[in-house]
């Protein structure tokens, strides 16, 4: 499947930054916070930004970016206060959001915003490009509503791609709103909300031939999977009818993947 395009007509045009620096002593300071509605970023704890939409959608032909660089030996938790709602525009063609994300050595990152909706008629592009250096820890959450109550959803193509030290960990595509996909039992059957979490780290790595530790397994429940990926890390899947349900399959999901740390 080819990659989404990250440039739409035209529309609003808006880049957001973190930056974490390490601490005199230890700890993280959050060197860089600049927003740019509507990407408003609050800081909410001593390691914890929030994203604050301070602005409608995105919507069609919006080009909205997000760039993440977490220090050597520092943590950062990125949240969202609500739901984003993706909703078509006057403007023709398609919005897109950009996230791009750097884990230097030793660092943590977790990223878990409130899922995304996709509202009727919307036609938005996701990308993801997370970069994480030997030593750096990672939890990526993002949940996906097909439409508000009682529509059907809008498009949506997701993309992310995750590299370890350069090497590839996990290339993902996720289309919503084609006819040849939705609906399918191979794919979300009769769901209406879908997610993955990514969880890597040195932790997650596979055993080494000949260690004498067992080859982690996938663990499969009802509407979740958790699925060691071939390096350090584990993705996490669900499927469910409404986004409370999806959440809580989510989690079990991310449980059973954390029981496959070595």
């Amino acid at each position: 499947m080819a990659r989404p395009d990250p440039v739409p007509a035209s529309g609003v045009a808006a880049r957001a930054l973190i930056r974490t620096a390490a601490a005199p002593g230890g700890g993280t300071v959050l060197e860089t916070m600049r927003s740019d509605p509507p990407l408003t970023l609050r800081r909410t704890g001593p390691e914890r930004v929030h994203l604050v939409s301070t602005g409608a959608g995105p919507l069609g032909g919006d080009r909205l970016a997000l760039d993440v660089d977490v220090a050597a030996g520092t943590s950062l938790e990125v949240r969202s206060v609500g739901a984003t709602l993706v909703l078509p525009g006057a403007v023709p063609g398609h919005s897109v959001m950009v996230v791009r994300a750097r884990v230097a050595e030793g660092a943590a990152l977790r990223f878990s915003p409130e899922p995304t909706v996709l509202a009727a008629g919307c036609d938005h592009r996701l990308v993801v490009r997370l970069s994480l250096a030997p030593g750096a820890t990672v939890f990526w959450r993002e949940e996906i509503v097909f439409g508000r109550h009682g529509e059907r959803p809008g498009r949506c193509h997701t993309r992310i791609d995750v590299t370890v030290a350069g090497r590839p960990l996990l290339r993902q595509d996720l289309l919503v709103g084609d006819a040849a996909v939705d609906g399918s039992p191979a794919v979300y059957g009769d769901a209406r909300c879908v997610g993955s979490t990514l969880l890597a780290g040195p932790g997650f790595a596979p055993p080494a031939p000949g260690d004498g530790k067992d080859e982690r397994v996938a663990a499969l429940g009802d509407g979740w999977a958790a699925l060691p990926l071939a390096g350090p890390g584990v993705l996490a899947s669900a499927v469910a009818d409404d986004a409370v349900r999806l959440r809580e399959r989510l989690e079990r999901a991310e449980e059973a993947a954390l029981h496959m740390t070595v």
